[in-house]
């Protein structure tokens, strides 16, 4: 399996609730901003999607808050692949900061056609690379109960 893709950002201002820590529904945000990226850089172009007759939707998406970051953290989103099916993907993506895990979970997608006639099989360039994203196994730190917010 190839390299675990992994896009780095820096937690706003803006992002943050009035205690000071990420608002929950930002990493949603944070996780289609790693997505779109490891799209671009491993893919294609986001946009060629569409042109290419496909496009990719979100069916299913759960995420696991153990920690919250803080204005200026630096969030490593990690986009480890779960499964590759016929028409659908699965990431469980992880966001670190300074290697400590403070949030999981798992984003089910579904290529269609993007005219609207419904689902498509993922695309034959594409499903290789997905595949090499695979992870066997669960990270050393995998599934723990939630901790509390400092």
């Amino acid at each position: 399996m190839g390299e675990i893709f992994t896009h780095r950002l820096r937690v706003r201002y803006s992002e943050c609730d009035q205690q000071g820590v990420v608002f929950n529904g930002h990493y949603l945000f944070f996780y289609d901003v790693a997505l779109t990226e490891m799209w671009r850089e491993l893919i294609a172009d986001p946009g060629r999607m569409v042109q290419d007759g496909y496009d990719l939707v979100v069916a299913e998406a759960r995420i696991r808050y153990r920690e919250g970051a803080r204005f200026d953290d630096l969030v490593d989103v990690r986009m480890p692949v779960g499964h590759v099916g016929v028409t659908s993907l699965v990431v469980h993506p992880e966001f670190r900061v300074a290697g400590r895990l403070i949030a999981d979970g798992e984003v089910r997608h579904v290529f269609v056609d993007p005219a609207g006639t419904g689902k498509r099989e993922i695309p034959p360039q594409v499903r290789p690379v997905l595949e090499s994203l695979r992870e066997v196994s669960p990270p050393a730190d995998g599934p723990s109960a939630v901790t509390a917010r400092p």
